[in-house]
């Protein structure tokens, strides 16, 4: 019984040490400040805030109320083996070694240790040059996105979607929300390379093809990130894309361009100017700050001129013939369960990373 009581309060005190560097104490007080908000009814006069307060809310609530639970009850069963009571030595191994085994998969929490990790994320998917076979490849990525984003329990939204001419898509932008998300998604950025039999060939032959995967932290609101009018140029255009009779009809799609790093951030996508404005300008905000991340730039005013994630960032193979493998050309890490992965099993290869580079 004693070894097995040891374990448990290793584990209890490993569960302890994590509270600390989570700050879950602190996050249990900023949750109760908001949930107070968000009892008084007065709170939705203003419903964007009111929705930003509950999504802040869920997003804490996910990540408290796991630890806790936890907590309690590793604490409850090491008092019940302080009881001695022998004839239950094999329920406790269960017990512990299940506790032992979520912790272990809690305590992927603590790599999200970065300024942004709890944020909402942007993932923005560019097929690269190639025609057809590029943009079937963006669209086997996103797919494999929304696959992984539904197994981690996040949710998505599209803001901007432009298909291709024949198949795929050319342009997908998709908003992933949920608890560490942009923590999560950050190993994913560069540039994706697929080798495979080409479906779009008569003749069947090998294909080479490139899509471009930006992860960027949201920044939800425009205090997080001061941006200075004389900085943007904002042109209004008709929409070339679907959304309705208005969306055709009018000037509805907006183009902001921050002059001083050259960012054009284009959406079409909602038939009101204003909230394409508002999109385009929540995703620039996201583009400035993954650029300050990449440059170690103190304030905004410091950015070079630059691409976030540009082409030459080339960080994962997909090869699909004449044999079957993932790898990353970062961490060496590889599956040759190639279809799991296009599947969303991408866990694997985001906690080595994040591992790699804690």
């Amino acid at each position: 019984m004693q070894p097995l009581k040891k374990r448990a309060e290793e584990l209890a005190a490993g569960i302890d040490q994590a509270y600390g560097q989570l700050q879950i104490d602190a996050k249990v007080e900023e949750l109760a400040a908001i949930d107070t908000q968000l009892a008084h009814s007065e709170v939705w006069n203003n419903v964007e805030r009111a929705q930003n307060l509950s999504k802040q809310s869920a997003k804490l609530r996910s990540g408290i109320e796991p630890w806790q639970l936890l907590r309690a009850q590793v604490a409850d069963i090491i008092e019940l083996m302080s009881l001695g009571d022998s004839s239950m030595l094999d329920e406790f191994e269960q017990q512990v070694s299940a506790f032992e085994t979520e912790y272990a998969g809690l305590k992927r929490a603590l790599l999200f240790d970065g300024e942004y990790d709890n944020h909402d994320a942007i993932l923005r998917i560019t097929a690269g040059a190639g025609g057809t076979d590029a943009q079937d490849w963006a669209e086997m990525l996103e797919r494999m996105y929304l696959r992984w984003a539904e197994k981690s329990g996040l949710t998505t939204t599209n803001f901007e979607r432009s298909t291709g001419d024949e198949a795929g898509i050319k342009t997908s932008v998709i908003e992933v929300s949920g608890s560490y998300a942009y923590g999560k998604l950050r190993s994913e950025h560069g540039v994706h390379r697929l080798v495979r039999l080409s479906p779009f060939n008569s003749d069947n032959l090998r294909q080479t093809s490139f899509a471009l995967i930006e992860v960027l932290p949201q920044i939800d609101t425009p205090d997080e990130v001061q941006l200075d009018d004389n900085d943007l140029r904002i042109d209004v255009y008709r929409s070339g894309g679907h959304g309705g009779q208005s969306v055709n009809t009018t000037d509805s799609a907006v183009r902001v361009t921050h002059i001083p790093t050259g960012i054009v951030v284009a959406i079409q996508n909602e038939k009101s100017q204003i909230q394409n404005k508002e999109t385009a300008l929540k995703i620039l905000r996201s583009k400035l700050v993954q650029l300050q991340l990449e440059q170690h730039a103190e304030k905004l005013s410091d950015l070079r001129s630059g691409e976030s994630a540009n082409w030459g960032s080339q960080i994962r193979n997909y090869v699909l013939h004449p044999y079957q493998l993932v790898k990353d050309t970062r961490t060496k890490h590889e599956n040759k369960d190639t279809k799991a992965v296009l599947d969303g099993d991408l866990d694997e290869f985001m906690t080595t990373w994040l591992e790699a580079n804690a």
